[in-house]
């Protein structure tokens, strides 16, 4: 009798817990759903926010090139630009010519390009500024980095995203 009664017991404690397991499960899932779907809202927005104004390999892919148009800063001449104390007790400097591609069908590029020469002092001055603040070691080790930061300050500077890329046709550092 004992044995029966305890089967019983145990028996309706498993159902009671199956009873609530699914109440529980009833009610949670819709919840972790919507948190799922808005935690992958918020992770969408970040992503495109973090991307948005970054630089990615492709961009200038995304232009074609009957599109592009170049500008060869300095008239194409040589900037030499002295590099950020790196300890070592040596004076470092870099030898860049810079080149801009721009989108010609761009609001900007229809708006600044007569202007480019006019500002071609204020575009040195930014390159000399972010360049200098680079290492000999950090300038020879991601000079990818170094184009990105440039990019990024002339188009802060021109309030526009006409400019495509930066490139380095020629770089010499010591």
């Amino acid at each position: 009798m004992k044995k029966n009664l305890m089967t019983v017991v145990v028996l309706a404690l498993v159902l009671v817990n199956l009873i609530l397991t699914a109440i529980l499960t009833i009610t949670i899932l819709p919840e972790t759903k919507k948190a799922n779907e808005l935690i992958t809202q918020v992770c969408g927005a970040i992503s495109l926010e973090l991307n948005s104004g970054a630089v990615t390999e492709d961009s200038l892919m995304t232009v074609p090139i009957d599109q592009l148009a170049s500008y060869d800063v300095a008239a194409g001449e040589d900037m030499t630009v002295n590099l950020k104390d790196s300890g070592d007790g040596k004076n470092h400097y870099a030898t860049i010519r810079v080149m801009l591609s721009m989108d010609t069908e761009n609001e900007g590029y229809k708006k600044y390009s007569e202007e480019l020469a006019e500002r071609d002092s204020l575009i040195k001055s930014q390159i000399n500024t972010i360049v200098s603040g680079y290492t000999y070691e950090e300038f020879n080790g991601d000079q990818h980095a170094v184009q990105n930061a440039i990019l990024s300050s002339l188009r802060q500077m021109f309030d526009s995203d006409f400019i495509v890329s930066v490139e380095f046709p020629a770089v010499t550092s010591q």
